[in-house]
């Protein structure tokens, strides 16, 4: 990789939303190790694996050229009271399952974000629509599918606390933290 990272933004959630979803993640998403990511044990006394956090993701690839400008653009719209995210039910993914979220909030304040990056936008970010946490991925259909209906069937829908927005640069597969803007 050439030049500065690319930037990921994403919501940053209470920390007992945080912990829960990052326990489903750790369960349901498939192991790969990727150099640098952040290592932690595996369940029964196996060898550790590697992975990322859970997380909602709100910008897939901003230019890491524009660091200062990204990070100027997120404590602005940082210097707000946190705001409830409504977790409203269970995606099927194809070959995944996520949990979908929405606050009217949330909507908004992306909305502006993206307004104010257009001009860096790559396709993915500017098709942007549902929240989510993607509690497993790149598995088969079959596997995602037995997941989506355990999931669903014990479903509660809740309200959890958005507590601020993460930036962090992508390595290629880990991601390092790059700033931290926290709701007021």
């Amino acid at each position: 990789m050439t030049g500065p990272a690319p930037l990921i933004v994403t919501l940053l959630l209470d920390d007992e939303a945080q912990g829960r979803f990052d326990r489903l993640r750790a369960a349901h998403f498939p192991a790969r190790p990727l150099p640098g990511a952040r290592r932690e044990p595996a369940s029964g006394g196996e060898e550790g694996v590697f992975r990322l956090q859970a997380h909602v993701t709100l910008f897939h690839a901003l230019p890491g050229e524009h660091l200062a400008d990204v990070s100027r653009e997120l404590a602005e719209v940082a210097d707000r009271a946190p705001f409830d995210v409504a977790v409203t039910g269970v995606r099927f993914l194809g070959r995944g399952v996520a949990i979908d979220l929405d606050a009217p909030e949330l909507t908004a304040l992306r909305r502006g974000l993206a307004g104010a990056f257009d001009p860096w936008l790559t396709r993915q970010d500017r098709q942007w629509s549902r929240p989510h946490v993607t509690v497993q991925n790149k598995v088969s259909p079959d596997v995602a599918r037995a997941l989506f209906a355990e999931m669903s069937a014990s479903f509660v829908p809740e309200t959890v606390t958005a507590r601020g927005l993460g930036l962090w640069d992508y390595l290629g597969g880990p991601w390092s933290p790059a700033g931290e803007f926290s709701f007021r």
